[in-house]
């Protein structure tokens, strides 16, 4: 049997409540658009594992918010995965590129939701203000609990 793996992440956001900026994230080794999330080391909260992912990949520094609970998929490698997400504001930092994460890209809910990549993360989105006209585009949102 193989070990669940433990992440977590974030969707980061920006701006007035009303209209809202996420950040989201682009990796070269997957070449997807995603929201920041690593795993978790041996130990670490989950919480705590989020907030210095969010500040690896992003380089932003930001306010823990509500907990968006967790989303769970198999991995390329065949592996089961579990992700716990969290809302978070930014308040502070620079992006730097890297290996892992070579563009992050700030936009409103609606263009974020035809960037990402995954249904999953576009789920997550239901998360932030403003974003009940997403519903119309996809049912999932329609239905995600916050």
């Amino acid at each position: 049997m193989t070990d669940l793996l433990r992440a977590a992440g974030a969707v980061i956001w920006r701006g007035e409540e009303s209209r809202p900026e996420v950040a989201v994230i682009h990796r070269p080794d997957y070449d997807d658009w995603t929201f920041p999330k690593g795993k978790l080391r041996p130990d670490e909260d989950e919480a705590d594992g989020a907030l210095r992912e969010v500040l690896e990949e992003t380089g932003m520094y930001c306010r823990l918010g509500r907990t968006l609970g967790a989303t769970s998929y198999v991995d390329r490698r065949g592996r089961p995965k579990i992700v716990y997400y969290w809302l978070m504001r930014a308040l502070d930092g620079a992006f730097r590129p890297s290996a892992e994460v070579d563009r992050v890209e700030w936009m409103g809910a609606g263009a974020a939701f035809d960037r990402l990549s995954y249904s999953r993360d576009r789920v997550l989105l239901a998360a932030l203000p403003s974003t009940a006209q997403l519903a119309r585009r996809m049912p999932e949102l329609a239905t995600a609990g916050g």
